[in-house]
């Protein structure tokens, strides 16, 4: 069973990102984990064929915020939370001792001080699951015009594909990282009110993602896969963390 960190920032005047901060965190994260730990994973991560997944994922910075349209950029003011799932054990234990033994996320060019870390532990026993997305989730397909130009074709909860992509990802990540065939089940994804759509612009590529609610009913390893190491695509760029609601457990490392 893997663990989530909830980490707790308390910047002391605040702290201004730009809008788009995805690769600023991840950054942080990679520089807060154990350096061949980080090399493994930026450089190679777990395969399945010609696909690559770094097996983490990490949601929105979550806090009071202001925008300055014309600066295009975000600030905290106050107590920022950050979430990070996986289902390495290494990797959650490296990146919380790192935090709590630095006392900082460094955060672009600012030491960002550390308040706390918690671990909680998500642990899926039957065949349904209720889920809170904490990062927008990003199903796409590459689809050719018939001029021979390359698009990306982004999906939402209720759309066929949609589950036909969560389901095709699911099934990779599992082979690529226990090394076995998955289960031919399915997940059933049920998309629980309003879902928002999200653009993000990643190193200057627009990226779309849907943040809500989702029920999922399926096999329990791949309910528990998706829990720990997120739904979709793009996960390592701040992409398909989750929770599951009204079903925590909380310890402190």
């Amino acid at each position: 069973m893997a663990i989530h960190l909830i980490i707790f920032l308390r910047p002391e005047k605040g702290i201004t990102l730009p809008q788009q901060y995805n690769h600023i965190v991840q950054a942080a994260i990679y520089n807060s984990i154990d350096t061949a730990l980080a090399t493994f994973l930026h450089q190679y991560g777990f395969t399945d064929g010609n696909r690559a997944f770094k097996m983490f994922a990490f949601s929105l910075l979550l806090g009071k915020y202001r925008i300055n349209k014309e600066e295009k950029t975000i600030t905290f003011e106050d107590e920022v939370q950050l979430t990070l799932s996986s289902p390495l054990g290494d990797f959650c234990q490296s990146l919380a001792n790192t935090l709590l033994s630095r006392g900082t996320l460094k955060l672009g060019s600012t030491d960002v001080p550390v308040e706390k870390v918690y671990a909680q532990q998500f642990k899926v026993d039957k065949e349904e699951v209720h889920l809170k997305t904490l990062s927008p989730v990003v199903l796409y397909s590459t689809l050719l015009r018939p001029d021979g130009r390359k698009y990306t074709c982004y999906f939402q909860p209720g759309e066929p594909d949609y589950a036909r992509l969560l389901n095709s990802n699911l099934k990779k990540k599992f082979k690529a990282f226990y090394g076995t065939e998955p289960t031919e089940e399915e997940v059933e994804v049920r998309p629980l009110g309003r879902q928002r759509m999200h653009l993000v612009n990643y190193k200057g590529t627009i990226i779309k993602g849907y943040a809500g609610r989702l029920h999922l009913s399926g096999p329990v390893e791949l309910l528990q896969l998706a829990v720990d190491c997120g739904l979709g695509g793009k996960n390592a760029q701040g992409f398909g963390c989750v929770e599951v609601v009204n079903e925590r457990k909380g310890t402190t490392p």
